[in-house]
Formats: C-alpha cells, sequence, structure tokens
C-alpha cells in the first residue's frame, strides 16, 4: 500500500486481529478479483464463484454474536473489510454488506431467537444470500411513502406490490420485504424467494455498479405466514435502523475505492513520460496528487472515529449520515481526479479510475442522497426539520 494512501499512519493503531482481517480480506481481493474486475464490470457480471469463498473469509455478519454465525469482530474489523472489498470494485462491498448490513442485521436486530437461529447460521455460511426490499419505484427517499401491502388473511398475510433497485435481488433464496399493514403501519417479513407470487427482475441498463446484481421485485399475492413476520419491528424506525448499519458499511468502503484510485493515480503519473520527464515531477500534477491524498486522509480519519464510537456503543445514525455523505461524495472526487491524471487511458476498465468513478455515482446516490444526509445533519444541529 502507498503511504499517501495511509498518510496518517491510521493503521498503525489497528489491534493483531484488526490487522489479520485487513491482510486476508486483501489478498482475496488483490488474487481473486482485481485481475479480472475491468472485465467483470463490462460484461455485467458478479462472480457468483466467490460466495461461498467471501463465506470462509467470515465477510457476512463478522460483528454478530458466534451464535448466530458471526465472529464478534469489532465495528473496525468490519470496517475494513468494507473498505478492502470496495478497493476491489463497490459491486463487491455491495453484494456483501447488503448481506450483513441490511438482510442479517434486520432479523438480528428485529427477530425472534427462533427466527435468529434458523436464518443467520445458514446466512453467514453463504448457503443462503439474502436482499432487502426497501425502496420502491415511486418511494425512494421517502420510504415512509411505499406502497406495497401486507393484507391479514388467516394467520399469515398476503404481501402484494413492486420493489426496486433491490442489491442481490435475484442471487437471494430469502428477502427481507417492508410492506405496511391494513393499519399503514410499516411491518417486516421474510419472505422466501422461491414462495408463489414472489418474482425477481434484473436491471439490465445500468452504467454503473455493473459487477452488483440489481433487481426489480414483484409480489403478486405472495402468501407468508406469522412465523415470517418480524415481530419486533413496527414503524420505519426498522428499516432505518438497518440503514444504518449499511452506511456505516459505506463509509469505510468508500475509503478503499479512493485508496485505489490515487494508489493507481501516483504510480501512473510516476511512470508516464511527457516533455522528456515523469508527469509527476510537475507541479500541477502533484497538487493535484495532495488534494487526493488530503482527500482520503480525512476519509480515513471520519472512518476510524465511527469505529471507535461503534465499538463504545456510543454512535448516533447523525454521525453516520455525515461520513456517508463526505465520503461517498470525497471518493467521487478522488475517482475522478485519477481518471483526469490518467488521460485517455484513464476511461478504459485496463485501469481502475474510470470504474471506480462510475460505481461511485451509485453510492453517492443509494442510501440515502446527498441531499437527504444533508437534510439529517441539518436537524440534527438546527433542531429545525426541512423535509
Amino acid at each position: 500500500m502507498s503511504e499517501a494512501s495511509d498518510f496518517y499512519g491510521l493503521d498503525a493503531t489497528l489491534t493483531s486481529d484488526e490487522q489479520q482481517v485487513r491482510d486476508v480480506v486483501r489478498r482475496f481481493v488483490r488474487d481473486r478479483i482485481l485481475p479480472r474486475a475491468g472485465a467483470l464490470w463490462q460484461a455485467g457480471e458478479f462472480p457468483r464463484e466467490v460466495i461461498g469463498e467471501m463465506a470462509e473469509l467470515g465477510l457476512y455478519g463478522p460483528s454478530l454474536p458466534e451464535q448466530y454465525g458471526g465472529a464478534g469482530l469489532s465495528g473496525t474489523a468490519y470496517g475494513l473489510m468494507m473498505r478492502e472489498l470496495e478497493y476491489g470494485d463497490s459491486g463487491l462491498r455491495s453484494f456483501a454488506s447488503v448481506q450483513s448490513g441490511l438482510a442479517m442485521y434486520a432479523i438480528y436486530r428485529w427477530g425472534s431467537e427462533e427466527q435468529r437461529l434458523q436464518y443467520l447460521p445458514k446466512m453467514a455460511a453463504g448457503d443462503v444470500i439474502g436482499c432487502f426490499g426497501l425502496t420502491e419505484p415511486d418511494a425512494g427517499s421517502d420510504p415512509a411513502s411505499m406502497q406495497t401491502r401486507a393484507r391479514r388473511r388467516g394467520d399469515g398475510y398476503v404481501l402484494s406490490g413492486a420493489k426496486r433497485w433491490i442489491t442481490n435481488g435475484s442471487l437471494a433464496q430469502l428477502a427481507v420485504v417492508w410492506a405496511k399493514d391494513e393499519e399503514d403501519v410499516i411491518r417486516g417479513f421474510i419472505v422466501p424467494t422461491d414462495r408463489p407470487g414472489f418474482l425477481a427482475r434484473d436491471i439490465k441498463t445500468k452504467a454503473s455498479m455493473r459487477m452488483s446484481v440489481t433487481s426489480e421485485l414483484f409480489l403478486d399475492g405472495v402468501e407468508v405466514s406469522a412465523s415470517e413476520l418480524l415481530p419486533e419491528a413496527r414503524g420505519l424506525s426498522g428499516p432505518l435502523s438497518c440503514l444504518t448499519q449499511a452506511r456505516y458499511g459505506i463509509a469505510w468502503g468508500t475509503v478503499g475505492a479512493a485508496m485505489a484510485c490515487l494508489e493507481e493515480a501516483i504510480a501512473y503519473t510516476g511512470s508516464r513520460v511527457a516533455f522528456g520527464r515523469p508527469i509527476a515531477a510537475t507541479q500541477m500534477v502533484q497538487e493535484r496528487l495532495v488534494d487526493m491524498t488530503s482527500e482520503v486522509a480525512r476519509m480515513q480519519l471520519a472512518a476510524f472515529r465511527l469505529g471507535q464510537l461503534y465499538q463504545s456503543g456510543d454512535l448516533r445514525h447523525q454521525q453516520v449520515s455525515l461520513a456517508k455523505r463526505d465520503n461517498a461524495r470525497g471518493a467521487l472526487t478522488v475517482a475522478r481526479m485519477a481518471r483526469e491524471l490518467l488521460g485517455g487511458n484513464g476511461i478504459t476498465t485496463d485501469y481502475s479510475p474510470m470504474r471506480h468513478a462510475a460505481n461511485l455515482e451509485t453510492v453517492d446516490t443509494y442510501e440515502g442522497t446527498y441531499e437527504v444526509h444533508t437534510l439529517i445533519v441539518g436537524r440534527e444541529i438546527t433542531g429545525q426539520n426541512a423535509f
């Protein structure tokens, strides 16, 4: 790793366990993903063959207790996993982030003990992949306006509606679906995806996050039993708590994408000769590289502080919002700057910046747009709701 990628030496503060986690995931990404990342992205393919390998590395639900298949790792260790995965590609991190921070966390936080024991160990082992059905075609930044409905039928429910922009949708054997009941209360349901009336259809027109599987979900009278209702989730606090977990992972993951772009820009400008010298020996290029280094260092400081707050139990969702907002936008800025420094080569997938920049356009938008997080933090510091 380039010294510029850890300018303040933050990795030196890691525990031995955290260092081991970082190194194991880093080797996996560099050996199994980076050599073909550009080709996978261009083909719009997720490397399904690594799902089991990722489970063996403990990448699914690593911070959950051991009885549910997790390892009880620190919040920083989980963040480092996300950082190293997104160094490879945002789609790779999204796969693990949705499995852990959304689907598994929803069951852990809002499910019954029977549900935790039934589903979480299988999900941690990669035997069951989950997705998270919240966003709808007409309900993104305003999830409270969702139209998916859950009607009582006997001891169970019948779900009807549509979800959109669902990561892992067609890969999943289990969907955590949020719907309004007959009292307009938002409830969560564990829905096996082989249930009659359930359909996942992939979105094929993406020019971003092409390594990620992104789907629409259609629920046409899907029947679920009372045992598949998340009993503790009532209202918008259920799905929003899961989003906080996922946004935490994004705040760390985007650091990895920015690090990859910075390192490639330094290597490229050091070897690219123009007018008789490496372009890194020019003042304009050095200024650009220092601007990128400064941004990456700022992003890292925010992520490491979030890890401390996560571990102490003092983390507030508004703090996660600020870090997601700033780190996603910061990584996008770094990727664009790296693309410029690589000139014409920067627009190819032979190098990473264009791919990262395209992906980060999505990351800047999903799990709460820059503007939504601005209003969340604005409400926190002023006490005034501007939504």
